[in-house]
């Protein structure tokens, strides 16, 4: 059979046949597979051909993806909870987004060649600081939830010993972020209260408190009064903001917030069906040996001109490593860019005027809702509200039928959120929805509102985004020629390959970066019904395979892009294990020394306790120190962590017998870093 098929791996591996024999002949070898047998340890190679579905030539997957595409149905969201279409400004799709020059540098350890980049992430850190009203922002973390949950556990770092363990949720916390804070609280002992700010107790048993700003239902709500109880009893305040209400609404920073966190998806990133997205983090000052994440810092040369660096390492994990108090140890940075350069091109006019767009269409659409008979909730919002409904069904029917998105409450009440992508259209189809539900026939109003629905004493008075940087790229040839000069000031793949090694550090190809900008998965809402994300299941469900063949194990579990976040739920996982066996008392996590610094911030945060494991200088764990601990604590052993392959690139030649050592003593194993490139040639690690 002729086939004359380029494979990807032809074009996307540098090296040809040519080239690589040249190397080979340079180190004595004859063949990649004798090179390969004479470096690894022959114990760990794979003796089997592992079972996955046949490459496909890059046409072949576009075809292929098209089609898995072509089963999302994208309709018209309008259900909220901090997810939003957005328009993307075409100057930032194709000169940040589709740009290699942009997506693949290195995480900028070496401040020297990474300046472009870090000034983005500063104009990123700035709007954050101005649009809160804080004072101090970290260059992004992974998402709302999580930047909810780092806050949580922040305040329980820097409570006083008098402080209780009780943390205060309000109801109207979106339930997204509820349920990510039960999993980070249980393993820190941390007891979550649920209430209604307006009447919560709040004593000394509390360390910290979360609302949500607009609120689940839309509501704008006055938290200053609460804000002034928390303090009273010596607890802290955490608000989770939505990023463009901040130009209308009152920052949180300036009613007493000590921390606010949010998402800047609506700035100018797709919902892509959750993620992955820019969060942000910002709070005061004098925490800022707490605050999680990466935080760029303006120093000078020795010329005396401004030169980027990442600031306060000091608190970061891998240098505080179990006394950590966060695992986090990356930033969103694309996205964090494309964020922060869409509030550059906009500037503080242009993102008042989107704001105050939404807003109006919002009005319009609340007046014509309840011209037909239905009553809109909340006396104050922005851009979301709260209809009651007796007829929920057949509004959810006749919405469906057009091919449109409402959110549906327990209650039956209906939750309609619009966006920057809203039109007068818009507010005519959602009202002809509602008239056909009651089969009535609207005479819909257009007409631009009188006043507002924000509250009055929090319509926002202060100044911001008033750096000369967002006021100097209105036209698009400015904003690119300030996008390359940035881009010019930075080292990526597009230069060279880049020295330091990391599992980050990958050249993603175009066809693999291609299918993130199309429709079919860019616009699907989180939280659409599941018949209308068969794609994105298909695809999920294929990747969750290919990964359980490649490892070895039954099940996978994908997690938030961080590998920090994988460490964290695997250790989750072992430590329900041992519960549900009777052994919840095991505890102790004995972890190298040559490990990730994430890797004891991750146990800590699981509620283990860390024994560091000595290692030699190539990062080999030394066994006869690994058999002293596992003596010492085989009562409470919980899990052995390895690095594979460690930090030094070594592939650790006893790690069968680690492990066995490990189980015979009650404990479990947890492989970290588990490269995927590397694992398809290994052993599995199950």
């Amino acid at each position: 059979m002729i086939d004359y098929k380029e494979k990807f791996a032809d074009r996307h591996i540098g090296p040809d046949k040519a080239q690589i024999n040249e190397m080979l002949e340079v180190v004595g070898y004859s063949s990649l597979d004798e090179l390969i047998k004479e470096t690894l340890p022959e114990n760990i190679l794979f003796k089997e051909d592992k079972y996955m579905a046949p490459a496909l030539s890059e046409p072949e997957m576009l075809t292929y993806l098209k089609d898995i595409a072509s089963k999302n149905k994208v309709y018209k969201s309008f259900i909220g909870m901090g997810y939003y279409n957005t328009i993307t400004p075409p100057v930032i799709l194709r000169n940040v987004l589709e740009n290699p020059g942009w997506y693949t540098q290195y995480t900028p350890y070496q401040a020297e060649i990474s300046q472009g980049r870090l000034e983005a992430l500063l104009n990123f850190q700035t709007m954050i600081l101005d649009l809160t009203g804080m004072e101090l922002a970290n260059s992004s973390l992974l998402d709302e939830g999580t930047a909810a949950g780092e806050a949580m556990t922040m305040f329980k770092s820097l409570g006083k010993k008098k402080q209780g363990n009780k943390f205060f949720i309000d109801n109207s916390v979106f339930p997204q972020t509820k349920d990510i804070l039960v999993t980070r609280a249980e393993p820190l002992e941390i007891e979550l209260v649920y209430g209604d700010y307006k009447t919560a107790e709040i004593n000394e048993e509390y360390f910290g408190a979360l609302v949500q700003y607009p609120n689940n239902e839309g509501s704008i709500e006055d938290y200053s009064t609460f804000c002034e109880k928390i303090h009273l009893a010596g607890a802290k305040l955490c608000a989770a903001a939505d990023i463009l209400a901040l130009t209308l609404i009152t920052p949180p920073g300036e009613w007493g917030a000590d921390c606010v966190v949010g998402t800047t998806q609506r700035f100018g990133v797709p919902p892509g069906f959750g993620g992955p997205h820019a969060a942000y983090f910002a709070t005061r000052g004098e925490f800022k040996r707490q605050i999680p994440g990466r935080i760029i810092g303006i120093s000078k040369d020795r010329f005396g001109n401004n030169a980027l660096r990442m600031a306060l390492q000091t608190r970061e994990q891998h240098i505080k490593r179990q006394n950590a108090t966060s695992n986090i140890c990356t930033a969103q940075v694309l996205l964090a860019i494309m964020a922060g350069m869409y509030a550059t091109y906009h500037g503080p006019q242009g993102l008042i005027k989107i704001a105050t767009r939404i807003h109006d269409l919002t009005q319009v659409l609340a007046s014509n809702l309840e011209k037909l008979g239905y009553s809109q909730l909340n006396e104050s919002y922005f851009d979301t509200l709260l209809i009651e409904s007796k007829n929920s069904e057949a509004v959810k029917k006749a919405a469906e039928d057009n091919e449109i998105n409402f959110r549906y409450f327990d209650n039956g009440n209906i939750g309609l959120s619009l966006d920057e992508t809203a039109s007068t259209e818009t507010v005519s189809e959602i009202v002809s929805v509602f008239a056909e539900a009651i089969n009535a026939s609207p005479s819909i109003e257009l007409a631009q509102p009188n006043g507002n629905k924000l509250p009055g004493l929090l319509v926002r008075t202060s100044r911001f985004l008033e750096h000369e940087v967002f006021h100097s790229c209105r036209s698009e040839h400015e904003m690119l020629r300030y996008l390359k000069s940035l881009e010019n000031k930075d080292l990526s793949l597009t230069h060279s390959m880049i020295a330091l090694g990391s599992c980050t550090m990958k050249l993603n190809a175009t066809t693999e970066m291609i299918p993130v900008t199309w429709e079919e998965f860019n616009s699907i809402h989180p939280f659409v019904p599941a018949n209308q994300a068969l794609g994105y299941k298909q695809m999920i469900d294929e990747l969750e395979e290919d990964l359980s063949v490649i490892t070895g194990f039954p099940g996978v579990s994908l997690q938030p892009n961080a590998g920090a976040q994988g460490e964290f739920t695997g250790l989750l996982v072992i430590r329900a294990y041992l519960k549900s066996i009777g052994q919840g008392h095991r505890n102790i996590a004995i972890i190298p020394s040559s490990a990730h610094g994430t890797n004891p911030a991750s146990a800590v945060l699981a509620g283990m306790k860390v024994v560091v494991v000595a290692c030699d200088e190539q990062g080999n764990i030394d066994t006869a120190d690994l058999e002293a601990k596992v003596d010492e604590h085989k009562e409470n052993l919980a899990a052995l962590m390895i690095t594979y392959p460690s930090t030094h690139g070594v592939f650790e030649p006893g790690v069968k017998i680690m492990t066995k050592l490990i189980h015979d003593n009650g404990g479990q194993v947890y492989m970290d870093g588990a490269n995927m490139n590397a694992q398809v040639g290994l052993t599995s690690p199950a």
